[in-house]
Parts: structure tokens; sequence; C-alpha cells
């Protein structure tokens, strides 16, 4: 692979960021569609770079997705790489890109690495607001659910979901067609936080890759379970139905946040 000029690339850089969804299309860049975090941040590279800039994420959030850990990885030529001044790189991210977009860190990897192909396994945290009244702080991070939830049935009907299974039930079935699906659940863990004076149920999901809209659709589903409108053995008929009509309702998207990325 070479730069524009005939330059060939023989570094790659690592950015991490993280990002509020609301205001973006998802992550990845798509055509006619200029809202988008990967547009956001490769126009800014190409002006800092004076070039055409191709980047790979970790994992390519939703619609109103957010990340507090997001990976990207780009290739640079070796005079790119020895005119850079990292710190002062991410200042310049910093001030070119959308104020929603926070550019944490930047650092040197070896050539050929990839921010998606690399990551051994990735968190997503969904965030249930629970309290009776309207949150504040977690309004546009979490999804309001004032009615009491059975989280003990929660948790029991999740096990089912952790292992290696076909998750085809759990994502967006036109994202399914003629592509495996078929991914690793590492955990599923359940805790009780108080955020800035408000509560929430923070489900953590843990696995090796995910399938588009996986994880809100296993929150929606295990809430069915929560609101007892769906028995706990529902969850593991769902998922051996391997049809996406035998799960739950996707839970909104502003409740979930890409947490962390292991490399």
């Amino acid at each position: 692979m070479t730069g524009e000029r005939g330059d060939a690339f023989t570094r790659t850089l690592d950015i991490e960021l993280a990002y509020n969804g609301e205001p973006f299309s998802g992550f990845a860049r798509q055509k006619d569609v200029h809202e988008t975090v990967q547009e956001n941040l490769e126009v800014a590279l190409e002006v800092l770079f004076k070039r055409v800039v191709e980047t790979t994420c970790a994992g390519r959030t939703d619609a109103g997705v957010h990340a507090r850990c997001q990976h990207v990885s780009f290739d640079v030529t070796e005079e790119e790489f020895g005119s850079i001044d990292l710190s002062r790189m991410r200042i310049s991210l910093n001030a070119l890109t959308d104020r929603a977009i926070s550019v944490k860190s930047l650092s040197g990897r070896e050539y050929g690495w990839s921010a998606r192909f690399d990551a051994v396994s990735r968190e997503y945290r969904y965030f249930i607001c629970t309290q009776t009244f309207p949150p504040i702080f977690l309004d546009g991070f979490s999804w309001h659910l004032p009615e009491p939830l059975d989280v003990d049935a929660m948790y029991r009907s999740s096990r089912c979901l952790i292992g290696e299974h076909d998750f085809k039930s759990f994502c967006k079935a036109a994202s399914a067609v003629d592509k495996p699906t078929c991914r690793n659940v590492s955990a599923i863990e359940f805790a009780h936080e108080c955020i800035m004076g408000e509560d929430a149920l923070v489900i953590t999901v843990c696995g090796n890759a995910f399938l588009h809209s996986m994880v809100r659709t296993m929150v929606g589903s295990l809430v069915a379970v929560g609101q007892h409108k769906q028995p706990e053995e529902w969850i593991g008929e769902a998922l051996a139905a391997c049809d996406r009509a035998a799960a739950g309702q996707t839970a909104p998207a502003q409740g979930l946040v890409l947490w962390s990325v292991t490399y």
C-alpha cells in the first residue's frame, strides 16, 4: 500500500477516542450520509495529512450509540511518522472534529496492525435508568424504565446466552443474510449504580465480536423477562430459533456504550 505520492506505508497509528453518538448516523462512513463519526474523523485527518486517509475501527456502532473507548487505525509513511508529534496531533484533531468527539490518545503500532482484526474482545455497557422520575444527567445516555424490573430473572435467563452460539435471533435480520452469525459471549453482568445521583441498572456484555444490534436486542429481550412479559426460558427458546422474530424488541440506541476494547 502506498500514499498519494507513491511512498510506501510503513507504520500504523492507533487513535483512541470517545464520542456522544446522538448527533451521528453511526460510526461508519455511508454513501450520501455525512453525519458519521468516521467521515468527521477522516476529514480532519485529511486536513492534517493533506491526502485521503482511510481508517478502520474496532466496532461499527449504530446511529445514536456512544463510545467511551473506540479504537481507530490508519497507515502512514515513514516520512509522515517521523514528522508527527502525537501530543500536538491529538490537540489538532480535537480542534478539527465535532464537539461530540473526544480524541483521547494516539500511539504508534507496527505496520498492518488493525483496530478491528487485532481486537481480542469488546465490552459494551447498557444503561437503564430505573428511577421513577425522568433523568437529567442520564437523559440521552440511558433507557428510562420507571417500572420495577425483576433483575434476578433477567440474570438467570441470560445464562444461556453465554458461550459460543448462533445469535441470528438477536441481530438485525437484513444484516444476517448470507453472513456467519456465530459469536462468543464471554460474560453478561448486572449491577446497580448511582451515577451523578441517578439510579441505573448497568448491563455489561463482553464478547469476541458482535452482530448488528446484537447487544441491544439481547437487552430488549431480557427486559421483557424482567417485566414478566415473557418467562425466563423464553430467551433460550429465542436463541435456538435462529429467527429475529423469535426475540424481543431492540433496546433504544442511547443506552448503549462501547466501553472498552482488549488487544
